[in-house]
């Protein structure tokens, strides 16, 4: 039998980056924390879902820019992909709006 050699190169791993994605993990389980603290704690009403919004956004905004990485693109990608979501988002809320209006003035 022939003895197989094998061309694999082991790199260091670069301290750098996991230590970034540390503290991005970080980061998203103290915000997920908070909102956990905070879904036990505060009553219903339009002050806890607007902090959730908040810290949905905040969320949204760590995962995009490390992980889909688009936090190290140029500025006019950014607002090519942000522009869209900015007015679809304003078309749910305005949609939801109208509905609601509709719905209302029936009964």
């Amino acid at each position: 039998m022939e003895e197989q050699t094998s061309n694999i190169q082991v790199i260091p791993p670069n301290k750098e980056k996991i230590r970034k994605l540390w503290k991005i993990a970080a980061i998203l389980g103290l915000v997920t924390a908070i909102e956990f603290v905070i879904a036990f704690t505060v009553g219903p009403g339009a002050f806890k879902v607007s902090i959730f919004v908040g810290l949905t956004i905040v969320k949204a905004f760590y995962i995009v820019a490390e992980f889909m990485h688009l936090g190290h693109e140029e500025k006019a990608l950014i607002w090519t992909i942000l522009l869209p979501l900015i007015f679809v988002v304003w078309l749910i809320i305005a949609l939801l709006a109208q509905g609601d209006s509709i719905y209302m003035s029936k009964f």
